[in-house]
């Protein structure tokens, strides 16, 4: 079973993103997405900086959302067919919340960008796991409208950069395990 929440620690070993194409309504209500965004936000944050912002997507804006992609997408590669061009129609209806989530780095402070950008990807882990604790499931993806300047510039600031897009929903099909590295090949004692 996975994100199964009969305790913390299950829950986290059970932890399963869902495939943003494969989420369905419900998403979280607007009360729901505060709390899972109030739990992103309490991350590791070393210099308390909040090197990270987010940005939620209104239902209501998707098409807007859609225009955008397609018209960046047709501005990098103008032959674009049409699949390509439905690829980023789908990209922005997937699943029922959609939250940006951005690295905004804070230059010229004494924390090196390596820890802030670290951090960043520490409150979307929170955000995930926040999202599955209310019984919903989340899907982080990046690709392509992730590192678009135009895209980038419809949501952050100069000197921000897009950290992904984190799909909500509820899952529409059975979730299946995705290879996961073994223990023995990544884990070692420090024996110098």
């Amino acid at each position: 079973m996975f994100n199964d929440r009969s305790t913390p620690l299950t829950l986290l070993q059970t932890r399963r993103s869902g495939k943003p194409r494969d989420l369905i309504a419900p998403g979280p209500d607007d009360a729901q997405l505060r709390q899972i965004l109030e739990v992103a936000i309490r991350t590791p944050d070393h210099g308390k900086l909040a090197p990270w912002r987010f940005v939620i997507v209104p239902l209501e804006k998707r098409a807007a959302l859609a225009d955008l992609l397609e018209a960046a997408y047709r501005a990098e590669k103008p032959d674009a067919g049409r699949l390509e061009i439905e690829a980023m129609h789908q990209f922005a209806h997937q699943a029922p919340t959609l939250v940006v989530a951005l690295s905004a780095p804070v230059v010229g402070s004494k924390i090196p960008a390596w820890e802030q950008i670290l951090s960043v990807g520490a409150a979307v882990m929170n955000l995930l796991n926040a999202t599955h604790a209310l019984g919903f499931a989340g899907g982080w993806l990046t690709g392509w409208p992730t590192y678009n300047d135009n895209v980038r510039a419809a949501f952050g600031k100069d000197g921000e950069s897009i950290a992904g897009f984190i799909f909500i929903g509820t899952p529409g099909k059975q979730q299946e395990e995705r290879p996961r590295p073994d223990y023995d090949d990544i884990i070692s004692i420090w024996d110098r």
